[in-house]
């Protein structure tokens, strides 16, 4: 019953999208002047963790795979942004992206203060400190 709460497993899963999310922004940045580059993104956390499409997990036996609602990959498509792309075909905004990257620590930290917290909370609940 305890082995996981699912505050811990969504802050798990927070701060996996967080570090997916900001390695997709850190290639756009880095092909910024590639020539028909196109700018990639995630989809919030909010679409992907409780996703009504997600494919469940499949036990094979008991204990093997707990069954979650964790997503296991996250999947960067094609972003269209609003605006022109640049006359090579890139579509990457430096200022657009340095913004997703403040909303991706926003969300890490995040994360990392609900995990914290949840810990705090299970140590005073067992009298631990």
């Amino acid at each position: 019953m305890f082995e996981k709460p699912e505050v811990l497993t969504i802050a798990s899963s927070l701060a996996a999208h967080a570090a997916a999310r900001q390695f997709i922004i850190s290639q756009n940045v880095a092909n910024a002047d590639t020539p028909g580059y196109r700018a990639q993104d995630l989809p919030d956390f909010a679409e992907i963790y409780r996703a009504p499409d997600a494919v469940p997990l499949r036990t094979t036996r008991a204990g093997h795979i707990a069954e979650s609602a964790v997503p296991v990959a996250f999947v960067a498509s094609d972003r269209h942004a609003p605006g022109t792309p640049s006359p090579n075909g890139n579509s990457v905004s430096l200022e657009a992206e340095m913004v997703k990257a403040a909303d991706v620590k926003r969300e890490h930290d995040l994360a990392l203060a609900i995990y914290g917290k949840s810990l705090g909370i299970l140590r005073a609940s067992l009298g631990r400190r």
